[in-house]
C-alpha cells in the first residue's frame, strides 16, 4: 500500500493534492489514534533484561534505512569492541513468532520477514513478536547487546538507550499522526523518549530537528562495490524504492529501466517473468537490494544480482562516543 500523497511533507498544505478537506475529516482518528499510542506507552511496565537494549526506531510510516543502520551498528559495536551483539526484529510478514535465532540456511522470509533474514546472513539476528520475551530469551543466551530493528513505539521491553532515524528527503510529512499523516506518534512525544538522532541523506531535516538538543548524527548510504559494468533493469519493493534507483545512478550504472514495488511485496512467479522479459527486450541484467533479493527463492533469485549497501557516519566521533556511554552500560562492556 502506497502512502496518500497529503502525507508529502513537500506538499503545499493549501493545494489541491493537500486534500484539505479528507484531512479535516481525518483529524478525530488521527487524534484517537495519537492518544491511544500515548497511553499505552506511559502506561505500559517495560521489561528491563540483562543485556544492554538499543532501539534504532522512527516516527513514521514506511522505510526511512533503519535496517542498513541497524546493520552498521551490529558491525560497529561487536567489532570494535567483542561483544556479542544481536538484532532483533518483530518477523514482519513471518509465520513464526519467536523466540529464535534466524538461521539463513534453514530460514526462508516467509518464516522469519525478510529484514531479519537480510541482517542474519551478516551477522547475529533473531526474531520475536513479543519483544520482551525475546529479549529476555536473547540475554539469557549471553548476548551482550540487543539492537531493535523498529519497537520505538512498543514499550514492552525496557530501551536503554534509543536512536530515531529520519529520512531528510521525507522528514516527518505533513506533520500530522496516522492517518491524517504519516506519523505513528506526535513528534514531540516521540523525540521525548529518544537519545539521538540519525538524519539520513542529505537534504534540509525537518525544522524541529535542527532546534532540537538531541545529539544528531548524519548517516549516508553508499554501495559497499560497484557492480560490474553493462546495462541493468533495476527493481525494488522497499519503502522508498527511488532511493535505491539514486542510489544506482550515483555511482554510475547504466540503468535502462527500474521498476517499483510495494514495502515487503511478495514476488509472484509473473513478477519475476515480466522482470525477466523486460531485461531480455533491454539485453540487460537484472539488480535488486538485499532485502528484495532475500524474498526470493533459489528458482526466482537465479541470475540477479544485489547490491550491497553500508551507511557511513558524520561525524563519526561524535557516534563513537555515544555509543562509548552506551557500551559502558553493557554485561562485558
Amino acid at each position: 500500500m502506497r502512502e496518500p500523497h497529503f502525507w508529502s511533507r513537500h506538499v503545499d498544505p493549501k493545494s489541491r493534492e493537500a486534500a484539505p478537506l479528507l484531512r479535516f475529516l481525518l483529524t478525530p482518528l488521527a487524534a484517537l489514534y495519537a492518544g491511544v499510542t500515548r497511553h499505552k506507552i506511559k502506561s505500559a511496565k517495560p521489561t528491563k533484561v540483562d543485556a544492554t537494549v538499543i532501539c534504532v526506531g522512527n516516527l513514521t510510516a514506511g522505510g526511512v534505512g533503519k535496517s542498513p543502520v541497524v546493520a552498521a551498528l551490529r558491525q560497529r559495536l561487536g567489532h570494535a569492541h567483542g561483544l556479542r551483539v544481536a538484532t532483533l526484529s518483530r518477523g514482519y510478514k513471518g509465520r513464526l513468532k519467536g523466540p529464535l535465532r534466524v538461521d539463513p540456511d534453514v530460514h526462508t522470509a516467509s518464516d522469519v520477514g525478510d529484514e531479519p533474514l537480510m541482517l542474519a546472513r551478516k551477522g547475529e539476528s533473531w526474531i520475536g513478536a513479543d519483544r520482551a520475551a525475546a529479549g529476555a530469551a536473547m540475554a539469557a543466551d549471553g548476548v551482550d547487546i540487543v539492537l531493535m530493528d523498529d519497537g520505538h513505539q512498543n514499550p514492552g521491553l525496557h530501551k536503554d538507550f534509543t536512536f530515531i532515524v529520519v529520512d531528510s528527503k521525507a522528514g516527518f510529512g505533513n506533520g500530522f499522526v496516522i492517518p491524517k499523516g504519516p506519523l505513528r506518534e506526535r513528534v514531540v512525544d516521540g523525540l521525548s523518549r529518544a537519545s539521538a538522532v540519525i538524519i539520513m541523506g542529505d537534504d534540509t531535516p525537518p525544522a524541529v530537528l535542527r532546534h532540537s538538543s538531541l545529539p544528531i548524527i548524519m548517516g549516508r548510504i553508499h554501495a559497499a562495490e560497484t557492480p560490474p559494468a553493462g546495462k541493468y533493469v533495476a527493481f525494488a519493493g522497499i519503502g522508498r524504492p527511488e532511493k535505491f534507483f539514486d542510489t544506482l545512478s550515483e555511482i554510475g550504472v547504466e540503468v535502462n529501466d527500474a521498476v517499483p514495488f510495494p514495502d515487503h511485496h511478495t514476488f509472484t512467479t509473473w513478477d519475476i517473468e515480466y522482470l525477466r522479459r523486460l531485461a531480455e527486450d533491454n539485453e540487460a541484467t537484472l539488480i535488486t537490494t538485499e532485502k528484495d533479493l532475500s524474498r526470493l527463492n533459489a528458482n526466482q533469485a537465479e541470475a540477479i544480482i544485489s547490491l550491497p549497501i553500508e551507511v557511513q557516519f558524520e561525524p563519526k566521533d561524535a557516534l563513537d562516543k555515544l555509543l562509548a556511554d552506551v557500551i559502558k552500560l553493557a554485561p562485558n562492556g
